[in-house]
């Protein structure tokens, strides 16, 4: 297996090179999918409902990319008589295999230090969240790794992460900062996703969470660390282009909705757009902040009440479900999926990768989905494609296979998207193509 940012695979060779000349020539294909997925917009973007099971799959299907953008989706016969190959093109075979566009990560953790494994048999011995965090474990201790960490460890962290993603398919993500909960150490946090962005193959999405949970020194003064995040984070991170997104964990004992409002209303006064952690443990009215609001996305939703899934259904909000993060709680209930997608609410899937649910694996998010939440292979699929695009904003460039977008494929070991929650607990990857180029190749 190799990882590479520059491809290396197999070349062909022409006779004669003449005889492939073609004015639209192309510097790699991949040919003979057993099942191509499009998941092409003209189906709608984002999927709803019944549309989420509609992959738009092509049979014997083709790809042809120019620089780092598709251009051409079809069948193989189509390809090579529109887009005949000579001696520099880069050819790849994907007979018996499934290819689709690589995964999107829209709600992610990954700038953080330490690790907290010794967490796990407190939960084993029934504690919950709430309870680990009040004897000073859970994001309180990560809070105190990563202010002590230098930005240098926290990008080496992150890549290696970032690393991890891509040997699975990922090809971008979105992640936020959370773990400093101080001014300069969410800057530090937000400066190491900017650099991460810059040097490694998978794009990255920053969004500000300085409002993950309350600081131990602001312990029993909640309201003046809002005042904080509003008067001092906010503006000083929007001055430096840090973030995209402002998130708020609006949960009960964390931040109220009220808190949450002022938090998201002050993020987009400074042009940052507004999206809410809501209804993880309780039901706190979340799904009806974040609908009137007009929240990008919303994460967990596990307890939404049903006037609040309602407003979600009647809104532009992506419903980003995290079904990793109550399988590492032990919890009972995952979000209601199927009445969700009944009530035409847009679906997106997210890892929700931090200290406490350590999966890099997008793939065994899909296979979560289907067997605790009851989503079928191909409504996951969609919410970890193009759903997911849409709850970044970037359902225009990524999430589908169409041409003149981003040219971001995975090509599986696998004959079709049914084999993906099927076969669970290994790496189906065959390659991962990154911007046109092949970044992770294990054949």
């Amino acid at each position: 297996m190799s990882v590479r940012s520059t491809p290396t695979p197999e070349r062909i060779k022409r006779k004669d090179p003449n005889r492939f000349h073609h004015p639209h020539q192309v510097d790699l294909i991949i040919l003979h999918a057993n099942e191509l997925v499009t998941l092409d917009s003209k189906y709608g973007v984002p999927r709803v409902g019944k549309g989420m099971k509609n992959l738009a799959t092509i049979q014997d299907g083709a790809v042809a990319i120019s620089d780092n953008s598709i251009v051409f989706i079809g069948t193989t016969e189509e390809l090579i008589t529109k887009f005949p190959p000579n001696e520099e093109t880069i050819i790849i075979d994907a007979t018996n295999k499934l290819v689709t566009p690589g995964f999107i990560d829209p709600h992610t953790h990954i700038i953080f230090d330490g690790s907290r494994e010794n967490e796990l048999e407190m939960k084993l011995a029934g504690m919950t969240y709430i309870e680990i965090l009040e004897s000073g474990g859970g994001i309180l201790k990560t809070i105190k790794a990563t202010r002590k960490a230098p930005l240098t460890k926290l990008i080496k962290n992150g890549r290696t992460i970032l690393n991890r993603m891509m040997e699975y398919g990922t090809t971008t993500i979105e992640t936020k900062s959370g773990y400093g909960l101080d001014t300069e150490s969410e800057i530090k946090s937000l400066l190491a996703a900017k650099e991460l962005n810059l040097k490694h193959p998978i794009d990255i999405v920053s969004t500000f969470l300085g409002a993950h949970a309350v600081p131990p020194e602001y312990e029993g003064k909640t309201d003046e660390y809002v005042e904080q995040i509003v008067s001092e984070m906010i503006p000083r991170i929007a001055k430096g282009e840090l973030a995209e997104f402002c998130d708020v964990f609006c949960e009960e004992g964390i931040f109220s909705t009220e808190q949450t409002k002022k938090i998201l209303l002050t993020a987009i006064k400074y042009g940052i757009k507004p999206q809410i952690h809501i209804d993880e443990i309780v039901d706190s009215n979340g799904a009806l902040l974040a609908a009137e609001l007009n929240a990008v996305q919303v994460g967990h939703v596990l307890k939404s009440n049903d006037d609040g899934l309602v407003a979600l259904s009647k809104s532009e909000t992506i419903a980003t479900l995290l079904p990793g993060t109550p399988f590492c709680l032990m919890l009972k209930d995952y979000a209601p999926a199927r009445k969700m997608i009944e009530m035409g609410i847009p679906i997106a899937l997210a890892t929700d990768l931090n200290p406490n649910c350590w999966t890099e694996s997008m793939q065994m998010i899909i296979a979560l989905a289907c067997y605790h939440m009851k989503m079928s292979p191909a409504e996951a699929l969609t919410a970890a494609t193009i759903n997911a695009a849409c709850a970044i904003g970037r359902q225009q460039e990524i999430g589908s296979l169409e041409v003149g977008k981003k040219a971001d494929i995975n090509i599986f070991n696998i004959p079709n998207h049914n084999f993906l929650p099927y076969q669970f607990g290994v790496n189906l990857i065959s390659k991962v193509i990154k911007s046109g180029k092949v970044v992770v190749d294990f054949e």
